[in-house]
């Protein structure tokens, strides 16, 4: 028999969805938590009804005053995470940071998030299947992607930047100092972030006149070695590029770290420009040009978004993309005539 909720509406019951399907109180709840043996179309068609009756598993929705909200990562081996992580700080809400590199079970780590009872949840460089989704709709939990890999469904809500634009500002500026055989380093193949910023680069050099070529366009990781790796690829090449934009500051420093090892001075014989303008980038040897991402706020006006979605609020907008600006500092010059 179903369930009456304090407002009155009735909700379905594992009972109602096992004879709905025409299966077993064991094989509905194996489904429900993700048991391996259950026969393909049975998982699929007990997924259908859940999905259908809108089940809620008992105990799972939270109290209307809860605080404490989710900030899961990809990864948290990053300076690029602690931005995130301080503007969401700084929006008033009370975040459990966690990452998805070290969770147990990773391709169930939305049912993870609905066991923990949060108020909510924020989902950073993370891919959300139609299954994740699901599962948080049916526990009722507010949801914002910040900086999300792929373009989330029309109804989630979404805080990016203009990587698009900061892909064309960073291009544009070596174009400017007279570079022609610019190279660049983006992030991985399916990142949307990155290949934005890579649409900026090819559209930059399209305004030039001059055509992309695609020995000269490479994928890192985001990080220090992948920067490395490929720059010494591109570094190696018989006709080596004069520039490189790498899609992240830290990929930069991995370049510049290259060219030393080449025998190349920056910016006399390489100018380099990253994406992020990580406190470090300002540090670095010589200082960064790059562009900003504006991570904090990044975070503050996603936690914002989660507070009203929290208390019942819609936001103005479900897609933010807050803007992108090229910060120049000394690694980037004129090529040597």
């Amino acid at each position: 028999m179903a369930e009456t909720t304090a407002v009155g509406a009735r909700r379905a019951t594992l009972a109602t969805i096992a004879e709905a399907a025409g299966v077993s109180l064991p094989t509905v709840s194996k489904v429900l938590n993700g048991k391996d043996d259950v026969a393909a179309s049975t998982r699929a068609k007990v997924l259908r009804l859940l999905e259908e009756h809108d089940y809620v598993p008992v105990g799972t929705r939270r109290p209307a005053n809860e605080t404490l909200v989710d900030l899961v990562f990809t990864a948290l081996d990053s300076p690029w995470a602690v931005e995130i992580i301080r503007g969401v700080v700084e929006s008033g809400l009370d975040a459990v940071v966690s990452s998805m590199a070290n969770a147990p079970h990773r391709e169930r780590w939305a049912e993870s998030l609905v066991k923990a009872r949060r108020g909510g949840a924020l989902l950073v460089t993370s891919q959300l299947t139609a299954n994740d989704r699901r599962t948080l709709e049916r526990a009722r939990m507010p949801l914002v992607v910040i900086d999300p890999v792929d373009l989330p469904s029309p109804d989630v809500p979404s805080v990016g930047a203009t990587n698009w634009g900061g892909g064309l500002s960073a291009t544009e500026h070596l174009l400017e100092l007279g570079h022609r055989r610019i190279a660049m380093i983006g992030g991985p193949v399916g990142f949307l972030c990155s290949k934005a910023r890579i649409d900026g680069y090819r559209s930059a050099l399209e305004r030039a006149g001059l055509a992309a070529d695609p020995e000269l366009i490479r994928h890192g990781d985001f990080h220090h070695e992948g920067g490395y790796v490929a720059a010494l690829e591109l570094l190696r090449m018989p006709e080596p590029p004069t520039a490189i934009f790498a899609g992240s500051d830290e990929q930069a420093l991995g370049t510049i770290e290259a060219a030393r090892m080449c025998g190349l001075a920056v910016p006399g014989d390489l100018s380099v420009v990253g994406f992020d303008d990580l406190p470090v980038a300002r540090w670095s040897s010589p200082p960064l040009t790059t562009v900003r991402q504006p991570l904090a706020e990044m975070g503050r006006h996603a936690g914002r978004m989660l507070a009203d979605l929290i208390a019942g609020k819609q936001p103005d907008s479900r897609r933010v993309e807050l803007a992108t600006q090229l910060t120049v500092r000394a690694s980037t010059a004129p090529p040597r005539a």
